[in-house]
């Protein structure tokens, strides 16, 4: 380790921190919650002026569940979920109030949740993650492509955990001494640091298995975390131009959101296709 708890593996050789000034880009979530109310009047209007037989949209592709970042809860995504279902996707909560805990255990209760949802809908999940939720969402669909068929992750530093603002590391630092103190259900060192870590890490490197689609959301302006590390070799990368934490809000991380979902469903159809046909 280098004078820091987390471990010196999380943050591999060629992914750095960004600098202490790197936080004030994230001062765009003004502009970006701005953009969000501006489209949410839009689509009220149109809403206004649509038949009420018209409005909903046909449920169509595989159920979606997202997983919100660290720090964060469920409730972080609610808008992007609002969204998802405005154009027929059909949206899950990942039942995370407070991604804060264990990242083994965060693992095994979206193993359970997702397991849940294929069972009540016949068909695998697509996972949408922000931040540490799109590492979860990477290792879920190593350990289990029977329940995922597609993976959508936003600024999430999966080459490099650890590549993260100094803002960060001191919140997790926290966490850890909470939890030496007694604290139960927060990160421990073992979750930075130990085995725990070691196995999450090397979980999020493993090849993502034959037909699970993944696509890769980073921007150049995230304060927050290496955007280098959010662009996975193995994903289809789609790049955006906002902060970190507005990713979760921009309407136009969103619209591409709902594209990758879209893509990801039709190569899962073909995939059925031609397992029917074979």
């Amino acid at each position: 380790m280098t004078g820091s708890t987390l471990a010196s593996f999380l943050r591999p050789e060629g992914f750095e921190r960004p600098r202490a000034a790197a936080v004030l880009r994230e001062g765009s979530l003004l502009s970006e919650a701005g953009r969000l109310a501006a489209r949410t009047v839009a689509d009220r209007r149109v809403r206004a002026g649509t038949p009420y037989s018209a409005r909903a949209a046909a449920r169509t592709g595989d159920p979606v569940i997202l997983v919100p970042g660290f720090l964060a809860g469920d409730g972080s995504l609610a808008f992007m979920a609002r969204t998802l279902r405005r154009h027929g996707l059909r949206t899950y909560r990942s039942h995370i109030h407070a991604n804060i805990g264990c990242t083994l255990n965060a693992a095994a209760q979206l193993e359970t949740r997702l397991e849940s949802i294929a069972l009540r809908r016949g068909s695998r999940v697509q996972i949408v993650g922000h931040s540490l939720g799109g590492m979860l969402a990477r290792g879920l669909a190593v350990r289990r492509p029977d329940l995922v068929s597609g993976i959508v992750t936003m600024g999430s530093p999966m080459l490099a955990p650890a590549a993260h603002h100094s803002s960060l590391t001191a919140s997790v630092e926290l966490l850890v001494r909470l939890s030496r103190a007694g604290v139960p259900g927060l990160m421990a060192e073992e979750c930075v640091a130990g085995s725990c870590a070691r196995q999450s890490f090397e979980e999020s490197r493993q090849p993502v298995p034959d037909g699970v689609s993944f696509t890769a959301i980073y921007s150049r302006r995230d304060g927050i975390v290496d955007w280098r590390a959010c662009v996975d070799p193995l994903a289809v990368p789609v790049e955006v131009t906002t902060s970190h934490v507005g990713m979760a809000v921009d309407p136009r991380v969103m619209d591409h959101v709902v594209g990758a979902l879209r893509r990801h469903a039709e190569h899962s159809a073909l995939e059925v296709d031609r397992g029917e046909s074979a």
